[in-house]
């Protein structure tokens, strides 16, 4: 699949991100913060598994070769949107989108510096560097009051 298509999928899954958490803190106002998050979870694990069985495409053979923190990636969801939930009415969609998306990035420049999980290393340098400093300062002038 040609790059161009795959950045536009990517495209349009941000845009499901930027929503998510004003229809999840939406739900929560009328249930409760962790019960949005679980009914957010439940469901997509109900649409996943939809999709897995219209798609024919369950494959779970390699599960025995798993290692525990391979396991993790729900327990960081659990996190993430019961954050965004709690935190996104207060301080609003683009404030916590700003400071999600700086996190995501300098988090990614510290794990491609590293090659870390096995993927490819990029070293950190000076360009990175001043990337990051100005992200900072994004958020803070999005998120000052």
């Amino acid at each position: 699949m040609p790059n161009f298509i795959l950045l536009l999928v990517m495209f349009f899954a941000g845009i499901t991100v930027a929503v998510q958490p004003s229809v999840n803190a939406r739900l929560a106002q009328k249930v409760g913060v962790l019960e949005s998050a679980c009914i957010s979870f439940a469901v997509g694990t109900l649409v996943l598994l939809a999709i897995l069985l219209i798609t024919g495409k369950w494959n779970i053979k390699g599960l025995g070769e798993t290692v525990w923190w391979e396991w993790t990636g729900g327990m960081f969801g659990a996190i993430f949107v019961s954050a965004t939930i709690m935190i996104m009415p207060r301080i609003g969609t683009t404030a916590t989108l700003a400071a999600t998306i700086a996190a995501q990035l300098m988090t990614g420049v510290l794990l491609d510096h590293f090659g870390a999980f096995g993927f490819k290393v990029m070293p950190f340098d000076l360009k990175r560097f001043v990337g990051c400093l100005l992200l900072s300062g994004g958020v803070m002038l999005i998120g000052k009051r």
